[in-house]
């Protein structure tokens, strides 16, 4: 068992190891991003990766206070499925509501690989090999379909 300071810190390493092993990828607009901490530049609409002791798991959340606006961006994205599942080649979990560990109501989309433990360092390269095409597929999608999600507004 580790202490919080040292899960925080072996989290901490296998972020900041994750991004420098992604830092020399562009966007599928040719540009530099922060793949650990992508920005959708949609509020209340982000592109999530987690790994801990169990799964690591990269996904897209709706977070917001309207719900019919939450329902909107939500059936938005079923509308395109078809279109995600294509370009990421599988088929994610859909979850029109879901509570998160603080209680938070949301609606996402996701993949996870199971199992997986953050806290084994021999599981990284396994957990990066699952994060790194799905991050990339999905920020392809986005360059292609961020006008929709800008036009909801």
């Amino acid at each position: 068992m580790y202490t919080r300071e040292q899960a925080a810190a072996i989290r901490q390493n296998f972020w900041t190891r994750f991004g420098k092993y992604m830092a020399p990828v562009l966007s599928a607009e040719g540009e530099r991003v922060n793949w650990v901490n992508y920005k959708t530049g949609i509020p209340n609409l982000f592109f999530r990766m987690n790994a801990d002791k169990e799964q690591a798991y990269i996904g897209i959340e709706i977070k917001h206070k309207n719900p019919e606006q939450a329902t909107l961006l939500y059936q938005q994205w079923v509308s395109l499925r078809p279109m995600l599942e294509e370009v990421t080649g599988e088929t994610w979990t859909w979850e029109a509501l879901h509570s998160n560990d603080t209680g938070q109501e949301l609606s996402r989309i996701y993949s996870s690989l199971e199992p997986a433990n953050i806290f084994n360092e021999q599981d990284w390269p396994a957990i990066i090999s699952f994060l790194k095409p799905r991050i990339i597929a999905l920020d392809t999608f986005w360059a292609n379909h961020k006008f929709i999600f800008e036009m909801l507004g």
